[in-house]
């Protein structure tokens, strides 16, 4: 691969000065060390123990073992000129049982994390809560039970007091529609229930959830940079027919409307999809002034399109996606399009809310098939598609849409929940035998585009 061929056409300083340039990762992905130093259980734990929820039997047990790497894996962010590391805190280390004593041994390790950073010259962001709710609240009914709103703002509270001094970029939560839908409606991630009757308490939970932890970090953290992120995608109606143009509507609300709208104010979208007026019977008087967020900037996480048809089987929402692999077109890993005007679609499409006033793209990426030569991981596709997003992302920006930072998913490879340690992310090989790390040939692009070259 010639690197410097990929990268001609594209310059970080056409991106202008302030943009934040990062890179992504999140503590159940990587961390391991699942029951030490006082951490408890989360619903992730208990998931990866079922037979047949994950591939080949995997866990995250150790994952990366970022929890005692840490240092060797933020030495390598500044290696590769990274000037920004999100990464996320696990609240069943912070907190004893969920919603008891904060647990000094848990919050000492993020102390140190956040300290390495900072010496290093690395900004840290922080995700507060990316998926890993600890088991003991779930068996108490976990984002169906409207004391969840509680029990995130108690761990939000925690970790605002004891970072706050330090950490002045946050994000509330990470992609609620993925976590909501895949684990309270679909059964695919955890805690693994289904159907509507759990699904729709979750949404609002989670949603006054994020709000109140948005106006918590406001109150607490001075000069804090406040934000959320949510999973996004270009979606487009398999013909031109009027169904499947209402189809592709109904599963654009359920994908990209169902909490921004909400939270910037907007009320929940009833009206292009009625099955959320199920939602109505958890609304107490007063959540409606509870649900708009205090914002500084929206996280878009956008990784391929969508081809929507009309269903009539499909319950709910009467649209199906048409997979990709079906369309013959090309695929990562993951069996996902490649098609980076989705970044270009999806940035133009939050920008038209007048609300946002700032985005940045907290996670952009490819899985393909790595294959390790002589110390080498010539991943070309990898370079090309993270290229070829970044060219979206600057179209977007220069048509004036307020997109101010990108950061890859992800760092090293590591534990891709449902799909286990099959797909790979990466910048950085990892060895989970050995932990050996090796920077792939996408990291040394990534390394040379940040640096100006």
């Amino acid at each position: 691969m010639d690197d410097q061929r990929i990268g001609s056409d594209l310059h970080k300083d056409l991106f202008g000065p302030g943009f934040d340039w990062g890179v992504s990762t999140a503590a159940f992905q990587t961390e391991g060390s699942w029951d030490i130093d006082g951490k408890d259980e989360s619903i992730w734990d208990t998931f990866t123990q079922k037979k047949g929820k994950i591939f080949g039997g995997q866990h995250a047990r150790v994952a990366c073992d970022f929890y005692n790497r840490y240092e060797q894996d933020i030495d390598l962010i500044g290696q590769l000129n990274i000037p920004n590391f999100r990464f996320s805190i696990a609240w069943t280390r912070v907190i004893k049982n969920g919603a008891g004593e904060p647990n000094e041994a848990g919050l000492a390790y993020y102390d140190h994390v956040i300290n390495y950073c900072l010496e290093k010259g690395i900004t840290p962001w922080v995700t507060l809560y990316h998926w890993d709710l600890p088991q003991v609240l779930e068996a108490q009914g976990g984002w169906t039970n409207r004391h969840s709103v509680q029990w995130f703002s108690n761990f939000v509270t925690v970790c605002a007091k004891r970072y706050g001094d330090r950490v002045k970029n946050w994000m509330v939560m990470n992609e609620p529609a993925v976590f909501t839908g895949a684990g309270y409606f679909l059964g695919l991630h955890a805690p693994g229930r289904k159907g509507l009757g759990n699904f729709v308490p979750a949404v609002h939970h989670v949603t006054m959830s994020i709000a109140a932890g948005s106006k918590i970090l406001r109150a607490l953290v001075s000069g804090a940079n406040i934000g959320n992120t949510f999973s996004c995608s270009h979606i487009e109606p398999y013909t031109d027919k009027p169904r499947d143009v209402a189809a592709a509507k109904r599963a654009d609300v359920l994908i990209n409307r169902l909490y921004i709208e909400p939270l910037i104010g907007m009320g929940y979208p009833y009206a292009d999809l009625p099955v959320l007026k199920h939602i109505q019977r958890y609304i107490k008087p007063g959540d409606e002034d509870l649900l708009t967020a205090d914002l500084d900037f929206i996280g878009l996480q956008n990784y391929t399109r969508e081809i929507v048809r009309s269903s009539f089987f499909t319950p709910y929402v009467g649209a199906k996606l048409v997979e990709a692999k079906s369309r013959k077109v090309p695929l990562t890993e993951m069996g996902w399009e490649v098609y980076p005007q989705a970044m270009y679609e999806v940035i133009k499409k939050f920008s038209a809310y007048p609300q946002i006033k700032n985005i940045r793209i907290t996670e952009n990426g490819a899985a393909f098939k790595d294959v390790l030569e002589n110390g080498r991981v010539n991943d070309e596709k990898r370079t090309r598609y993270l290229h070829d997003n970044l060219q979206q992302v600057l179209k977007a920006k220069n048509e004036g849409c307020p997109v101010n930072g990108y950061f890859v998913w992800t760092l090293t490879d590591n534990f891709e929940w449902a799909e286990g340690y099959r797909p790979h992310f990466g910048l950085i090989h990892v060895n989970f035998d050995t932990q050996e790390r090796i920077i792939k040939d996408s990291g040394h692009w990534y390394k040379e585009f940040l640096a100006g070259n």
